[in-house]
């Protein structure tokens, strides 16, 4: 008689200073309806929050591995050091969680099926995205993304899920679902970059390496889309404030933008690269409306 082997997830998330949200999106994840044998763990990188996230959680999930940070890590580098300390643990597969993810109860179940019935079809594993909705809207905010057209390579919108598995090019990391082995031959999320597009190019590099990314059919949970109030793209705001915006972590870092453009925009990439911070330039100059 051969012996059943449990399957393992690693839940990778990050946090910083929103205690309420961390924890209702962990109360939706312990609620899910997981098929037999299947078990996860957390692994939670507290970047230096203030708010008593940490503490909160373990006092309501103990089993939860907390990494602290000094702080400074944002999302990226933050699943770095999460995946960094699960890659080598055995897991059979890895979530990319955020925080203020709230999952359906059969989310992770369908993220599983999608992903054995993929593996049936294609003979190999893929990488399995699912789709969030704003949660009074009920419209899609996050997911799995297709490119605008081919003289656009860095420039994605988001697929609407169908009720089949449907093959995009990239996702946001609000809710992946990446098995063993293609986290084996891509690695860790690339720690170049600060607080996006570490997702982005962590599927292109999967795509490279001979993988493929899909949508879950179906939603897999809520989040909200982050306001525009206050980033580099809020046009209400000065030439200097939009600027500063934009060169810091959450914003468009040149350091980052320069990495992911000279990897993925094709022999244009400096055109790629510069602009953006053109762009900005050009429309803070112009007249507003009224």
């Amino acid at each position: 008689m051969v012996a059943e082997v449990p399957f393992k997830i690693a839940v990778l998330m990050a946090c910083y200073n929103r205690r309420e949200k961390t924890l209702a999106g962990l109360d939706a994840l312990y609620r899910s309806t997981l098929p037999r044998l299947t078990c996860f763990d957390v692994v939670l990188v507290d970047d230096g929050c203030t708010d008593g996230t940490a503490a909160a959680v373990l006092a309501r999930y103990p089993a939860v591995k907390v990494l602290p940070s000094g702080g400074g890590l944002f999302w990226n580098r933050s699943m770095h050091l999460a995946f960094g300390w699960a890659l080598s643990r055995g897991y059979d597969a890895f979530l990319w969680l955020n925080d203020d993810t709230v999952l359906r109860p059969d989310a992770l179940a369908g993220l599983i099926a999608t992903s054995e019935s993929l593996r049936g079809r294609l003979g190999k594993a893929a990488i399995v995205v699912g789709t969030t909705v704003d949660s009074e809207s009920g419209r899609p905010t996050y997911g799995g993304c297709r490119r605008v057209n081919a003289l656009k390579p860095v420039t994605f919108v988001l697929v609407v899920p169908g009720d089949e598995p449907v093959e995009c090019v990239v996702m946001n990391g609000n809710c992946v679902l990446i098995p063993r082995e293609v986290a084996t031959a891509v690695g860790n999320i690339d720690p170049s970059f600060e607080h996006a597009m570490g997702d982005t190019d962590y599927a292109l590099r999967a795509r490279n390496a001979g993988f493929t990314v899909w949508v879950a059919p179906g939603v897999a949970g809520t989040c909200s889309h982050n306001p525009v109030e206050g980033t580099f793209t809020d046009a209400s705001l000065p030439l200097e404030a939009r600027w500063k915006v934009m060169l810091g972590p959450k914003g468009l870092p040149l350091r980052s933008w320069y990495v992911f453009t000279r990897r993925h925009a094709g022999p244009l990439w400096p055109l790629f690269w510069l602009w953006p911070y053109a762009k900005l330039f050009a429309t803070s100059l112009l007249p507003r409306r009224s």
